[in-house]
């Protein structure tokens, strides 16, 4: 990241007690500010439910902070940023509250001499996404009259098209469209940034980037965890709402959008609203075809047994939420014409992994078939976006001796390589990036829309037709076997990463 010139500003974080700010956003901040990336009038406020005064937020936030380490720190640097450290409790549901905080922030701002800046991150349920912008503007803190106020909101973004469509609507009845910015972290990942780079900067790949070169195109997010504790919150959403609808639809618009006319917030924003428009529905009578749903069952995993998702705490007996979910799709315009999109998420998996798998068309005649070692193979470009970040291009080359045997092989690159010193995280990127007001890595209120239109057929066929069944899978594997059958021709399958990027099988280590 390159400093930038950067006004005075006020941070309030909504939620500030809670595991977010002091896991994630406080940290974050924190790192800006010993990088020298926060502007020397700054101040970061603090409002929750908790009864806390200046201090004890300093020491549960940041200081003595469980959840976030800041040992060998520079006591000159934990000393300067405690100091720009304040809260007030409120109690969030009562308007009149609200009074609090604006006394609180014009005092900061006369303190502070922060021009009237005031950036409010709601780090709360979403119960509150409503509330807390409406109260806000009761009290007149929306009012960018002497300086800017702007919005950010972290997912989910609705829990259907209808809410999504109802909290879009209150939000933008407070605060204008362009300083609503709703969070989503896996677009702050530098390699998720690196898909508009690897796309757009290289000859190699920009003319590729088609039906005429590409077979199909692979999304996998994968995590070996359970939902824990948070059965009785999980059941409510599933495996679609959690991370497909938004994360990866996301990631979906990064590799298939059109190149924009600029790097800017509102041409990529353009691109991605006309991306999302050329989604093909999915009808209620396809959804059976087009989408799988699985739950993990109990099985060893990792040399012990873990539960299975019915047996989690909180979780009904009957229940047939999902904690996988593939869907297959299309893209109906000129570049994607017929070239087939699969998605999955899943939790308990063989790793944890998120990565895009480009497979390539076969050469249109297979003049190495009399080889009998020789199996035609598609070629793959993989771009690994957590962990082990990188590229890697697998293709086929002559193995040294007589004759033509032909092995595949790999090319990697690992995203590693190029960094010198500090690679931001993704909360640090997208914080600075609001701070700056660059809305570039922002979803767009729209394109929220339009991915929750695309999904719901699919939420409401798996809740309404009880013929559509919830497959298991055993914890510790690669989702149900019929997610293998999605993928065409019949002798193709999905890749199955491992932690590492140039590895793939199904029998990686756990």
């Amino acid at each position: 990241m390159q400093s930038e010139k950067m006004k005075p500003l006020i941070f309030v974080i909504f939620g500030a007690s809670g595991d977010l700010a002091r896991r994630k956003l406080v940290p974050a901040v924190y790192d800006l500010f010993k990088c020298g990336l926060l502007p020397d009038n700054f101040a970061l406020l603090g409002v929750s439910r908790s009864a806390l005064s200046d201090d004890d937020f300093r020491d549960k936030a940041f200081l003595e902070n469980d959840l976030h380490s800041i040992e060998g720190e520079s006591e000159t640097h934990k000393k300067a940023f405690a100091e720009k450290l304040f809260y007030q409790p409120i109690d969030t549901n009562v308007e009149a509250d609200y009074a609090k905080v604006a006394d609180r922030v014009k005092a900061l701002d006369q303190q502070f001499s922060t021009e009237g800046n005031v950036i409010f991150y709601l780090s709360t349920p979403p119960v509150l996404y409503d509330k807390i912008p409406r109260f806000l503007a009761a009290h007149g803190l929306n009012d960018a009259t002497e300086g800017y106020r702007r919005l950010v909101i972290e997912k989910p973004f609705g829990y259907d098209l209808a809410t999504a469509q109802s909290l879009n609507k209150s939000l933008k009845e407070h605060f204008p469209e362009e300083e609503i910015y709703r969070i989503d972290h896996y677009l702050g990942k530098e390699t998720v940034q690196n898909l508009l780079v690897t796309r757009f900067s290289n000859g190699v790949f920009e003319p590729l980037w088609n039906r005429n070169y590409i077979h199909h195109i692979e999304i996998t997010s994968a995590e070996t965890l359970g939902v824990g504790n948070r059965g009785g919150y999980y059941d409510t959403s599933g495996a679609l709402r959690d991370m497909l609808q938004n994360h990866l639809m996301q990631i979906v618009a990064h590799v298939a959008m059109e190149p924009p006319i600029s790097p800017t917030a509102d041409s990529i924003r353009s691109e991605k609203a006309k991306l999302f428009q050329s989604l093909r529905p999915i009808t209620a009578d396809q959804v059976a075809q087009y989408s799988i749903r699985g739950q993990y069952m109990a099985s060893e995993m990792g040399g012990k047994m873990v539960n299975g998702y019915r047996e989690e705490e909180g979780v009904p007996d009957d229940s047939k939420t999902e904690t996988f979910a593939a869907i297959k799709f299309f893209i109906d315009n000129w570049r994607w014409a017929n070239v087939p999109f699969y998605i999955r998420t899943g939790k308990r998996m063989p790793t944890k992994v998120t990565e895009i798998a480009i497979t390539f068309k076969k050469p249109p005649h297979h003049l190495f078939n009399h080889a009998d070692s020789y199996v035609q193979s598609h070629n793959q470009l993989v771009i690994r976006i957590q962990p082990d970040e990188g590229l890697l291009l697998k293709f086929g080359m002559k193995v040294p001796g007589q004759g033509f045997k032909v092995k595949n092989v790999g090319m990697d690159f690992h995203y590693s390589d190029l960094s010198e010193g500090n690679v931001p995280e993704a909360y640090e990127r997208l914080l600075l990036d609001c701070m700056k007001g660059d809305a570039t890595l922002y979803a767009h209120g729209d394109s929220v829309e339009a991915s929750w239109r695309f999904v719901e057929p699919i939420l409401n066929g798996w809740k309404n037709d009880p013929s559509i069944p919830v497959y298991g899978y055993p914890a510790g594997t690669w989702g149900p076997l019929a997610a293998n059958e999605m993928v065409e021709p019949s002798d193709l399958t999905w890749r199955n990463p491992c932690r590492e990027l140039t590895q793939d099988t199904n029998y990686c280590k756990l």
